[in-house]
């Protein structure tokens, strides 16, 4: 995979819309058809202290996800990247797809809270490698510099 060319096009799209709803749906579009093995890529975004599904493709997800719960919430209340190679070997994973093997999930920060994350989901295990994590991280890095979480379409 070429994540200088993901980077590239992520920030074109980030750039073009303001309105993160609306850039973030456009994003998980292009991850799920840049990277190869994925069966769900999209965002969680943080309310009223917990995980609510955004844009996404894939599957129907899990709608809430409280922050300590699964890998989402996991990586929220670390802070931190969580990668997961073997999701059944993940304790508290939480199923919303049976298809789901492995697990990426990235926190996004506006003003040094974490706002939303980046959930990846493959049906193959051990299908994200530290080259992956360190493209995904540098998406959502631009993702932290171009998007404004409290902008709102009324």
């Amino acid at each position: 995979m070429n994540y200088q060319t993901l980077i590239r096009q992520s920030e074109e799209l980030l750039r073009a819309e303001p309105w993160y709803v609306s850039a973030l749906s456009n994003l998980s579009a292009l991850i799920m058809s840049s990277l190869p093995d994925l069966n769900w890529a999209g965002f969680y975004l943080m309310k009223d202290g917990g995980l609510v599904v955004g844009p996404f493709q894939g599957n129907p997800a899990c709608i809430h996800i409280p922050v300590g719960k699964g890998v989402c919430g996991t990586a929220v209340q670390r802070d931190e990247t969580v990668h997961v190679p073997d999701v059944h070997q993940f304790p508290g994973h939480i199923a919303c797809d049976s298809a789901s093997q492995s697990e990426i999930v990235i926190p996004i920060h506006m003003d040094g809270s974490v706002v939303a994350v980046l959930d990846i989901d493959s049906p193959r295990k051990n299908r994200f490698a530290d080259e992956d994590r360190r493209g995904l991280e540098s998406v959502v890095k631009k993702i932290e510099s171009c998007m404004d979480f409290r902008i709102s379409r009324d």
